[in-house]
């Protein structure tokens, strides 16, 4: 999986198109991630006892996985691009496609 957590996404598709938000956690075995403040869902939590640490409950709001084809990564430059992999000096480093450049 070319995106991986703490880099800034844009939503090309769905709901959330034009959002842009930071990769909270990758999921990639299932081709997935979680973006702040994209794709939020409503969850019910019951009050539960697990000792001293407090459990929010109630409603909650969630942000749930979205597929990591629904986004493009940000470049340091403010673009959106597509993102292949290079070998510059023996080390595999992410490329920009769209700006020539490397990411890392």
């Amino acid at each position: 999986m070319k995106i991986k957590k703490g880099d800034t996404v844009l939503v090309i598709t769905g709901e959330y198109k034009g959002k842009r938000g930071e990769v909270v956690r990758a999921l990639p075995k299932e081709n997935k991630i979680i973006v702040k403040g994209v794709n939020i869902a409503k969850k019910h939590a019951k009050p539960r006892r697990t000792g001293r640490r407090v459990v929010q409950t109630g409603i909650i709001d969630v942000e749930m996985p979205i597929h990591v084809s629904n986004v493009k990564l940000i470049a340091p430059s403010g673009q959106p691009t597509r993102v292949n992999y290079r070998i510059v000096d023996g080390v595999k480093k992410r490329y920009s496609n769209k700006l020539d450049e490397v990411l890392d």
